[in-house]
């Protein structure tokens, strides 16, 4: 990363010209890596700043109405020239990328991206486990869940997405075993322990409880969606009327 490559070799320079003038070796090299912070600090800033900066355009492109897809992953695709010189940003524009194609349904387009999704992005790393598992990669699909979980394990929703692709392959013990984890991370989390208990009393899982971040991941069908999607259009068309009385 041209971040680091910078302030490492401007903190070398340095030290070597303070001993060229006899400072000792030991204040030679803490002046060296006082440079080295620095400037890591200061190009860090900057980039992350022209990033958000970015992310934020996209952002807003998303909830205008209509949203404006197109022009929101153009914005991100151009910050990714960032990804140079910043560790992990080009994993998070990538991440967020994929997660607009993905909850466009575009899954062919969404997939590259995904697989270059930054680690600690759940909701990216869950969109990347269901696509393999719908290529019918189940071992990459646990792999991915695996991975997340380790690092972002206090996401309830996260835990129940994957037992729910668990329980669609047919390894109901499996995803029986994800719940009981996932309980171990969040003792006391209402909506992992009622899935668990649906799924030892052989029935379905109830994701619906956890709103509409569970309906971005495409796991039921599209009259679902829908009918979802108008159920809550006529819920804050009654609260209007009611606040209008």
């Amino acid at each position: 990363m041209y971040n680091i490559l910078i302030s490492a070799a401007s903190g070398a320079v340095l030290s070597l010209l303070l001993l060229a003038v006899k400072l000792p070796w030991w204040a030679a090299l803490l002046v060296g890596l006082v440079i080295f912070t620095a400037l890591f600090v200061v190009i860090s800033r900057v980039i992350m700043k022209k990033v958000m900066a970015s992310i934020e355009t996209a952002g807003k492109d998303l909830q205008a109405q209509p949203p404006r897809f197109e022009k929101a992953v153009r914005e991100l695709k151009d910050a990714l020239q960032y990804g140079k010189w910043q560790v992990y940003v080009e994993g998070q524009i990538n991440s967020q990328i994929g997660m607009i194609y993905y909850m466009k349904r575009d899954f062919s387009n969404a997939f590259p991206y995904l697989e270059k999704s930054f680690f600690k992005n759940w909701a990216a790393m869950g969109m990347l486990a269901i696509c393999y598992m719908k290529r019918q990669k189940k071992d990459k699909m646990i792999a991915t869940f695996d991975k997340a979980v380790q690092w972002n394990g206090k996401e309830s929703l996260l835990w129940g997405v994957y037992a729910y692709c668990l329980n669609e392959c047919g390894d109901v013990s499996k995803a029986k075993e994800v719940l009981g984890k996932g309980l171990k991370k969040l003792p006391g989390d209402a909506t992992l322990a009622d899935n668990l208990a649906c799924l030892e009393q052989g029935k379905k899982m109830k994701m619906r409880n956890y709103g509409d971040m569970w309906f971005q991941f495409h796991l039921e069908s599209l009259g679902a969606l829908q009918k979802h999607q108008m159920a809550a259009m006529g819920g804050r068309m009654q609260r209007r009327m009611v606040a209008r009385r």
